[in-house]
């Protein structure tokens, strides 16, 4: 019978669902505390594994933490583009941003230790975490730009701002309510309501003084 070598082993069959809940207590624990004062000993205490466990699943905690901000972001783009893919052809501008506001919100509330840990954190990380993270920030940045650009040339978007100026108050805006929503106090569907009223309809009735 053959038996295993010391200098081969066995390569370590990995645990998909383990690798996630290490990726999910790792974003609740660097939303909470920061990248910095979080230990892996601390991420791997909390997933119920060994210490020396996290290493058949990740590197380092750099990797963790690319995985962690990327996820963040991807969970809140794919819910956006599903939302404004499903719209009919001859949806207007304002549907379709109204569309990537709801998925915005959802993938916001929906994977809140994700996308909080990526909003407070990201001031705090390594400038090399920031650089391979940029990308696919960027990326979503641009999908939010092209819906601007479209309802701008539409001419359903005030022409007097800038398209990224508008993106940046809209998104900013969105990103925080993952901090302060409370489900308890309406439905989601409520909730994107009066969040998309007021992003295009502003507070005040009337005219300007």
């Amino acid at each position: 019978m053959a038996t295993k070598s010391r200098e081969n082993p066995a390569p370590v069959e990995v645990d998909s669902a383990t690798r996630e809940r290490i990726l999910l207590e790792a974003a609740r624990l660097f939303r909470h505390h920061g990248y910095a004062a979080t230990t892996l000993r601390e991420v791997a205490d909390a997933s119920g594994i060994k210490a020396g466990s996290i290493y058949y699943h990740f590197e380092s905690k750099d990797q963790i933490l690319g995985e962690v901000l990327d996820k963040g972001i991807q969970v809140v783009s794919a819910a956006v583009q599903q939302r404004v893919e499903a719209l009919p052809a001859e949806a207007t501008a304002r549907q379709r941003l109204a569309a990537a506001i709801e998925g915005h919100l959802w993938g916001m509330l929906h994977h809140g230790d994700f996308t909080s840990a990526n909003i407070r954190i990201y001031g705090q990380i390594p400038a090399a975490a920031k650089n391979r993270h940029r990308k696919i920030r960027r990326e979503y940045a641009d999908y939010w730009d092209s819906l601007l650009e479209d309802a701008l040339q539409r001419g359903e978007l005030r022409a007097d701002t800038s398209t990224a100026m508008i993106r940046l108050f809209v998104i900013g805006a969105l990103n925080w309510t993952v901090e302060w929503y409370n489900p308890q106090k309406g439905s989601f569907q409520d909730f994107v309501k009066q969040i998309t009223a007021i992003v295009f309809d502003g507070t005040f009735v009337g005219e300007p003084a």
